[in-house]
């Protein structure tokens, strides 16, 4: 996953818009740290019970993001507090 682009779903634009500007920029500064290093273990990155193919990683205690990893990309599909795993 390292060095991999991203690909902002319109899903995760539309809601990383709506979040507090504290945490849109804590937002970037861990996508960044995701692109150095995918196992850096402030990012708990683990695989999503019950699904195939889709991963999640923490912004903040409150806040996580839901990713796909592709064949040259990761696909960032949603952001937000710890339901959006009700709905990845």
């Amino acid at each position: 996953m390292r060095n991999k682009k991203l690909i902002l779903s319109e899903p995760f634009e539309k809601l990383l818009r709506k979040l507090p500007g504290e945490i849109q920029k804590t937002t970037f500064e861990k996508l960044e740290l995701f692109q150095r290093d995918p196992s850096h273990p402030s990012l708990r990155v683990k695989k999503m019970k019950g699904t195939r193919a889709i991963w999640e990683m923490s912004v903040t205690m409150h806040y996580r993001i839901t990713f796909e990893v592709l064949k040259d990309a990761v696909y960032l599909r949603r952001i937000g507090v710890h339901d959006i795993l009700d709905r990845p």
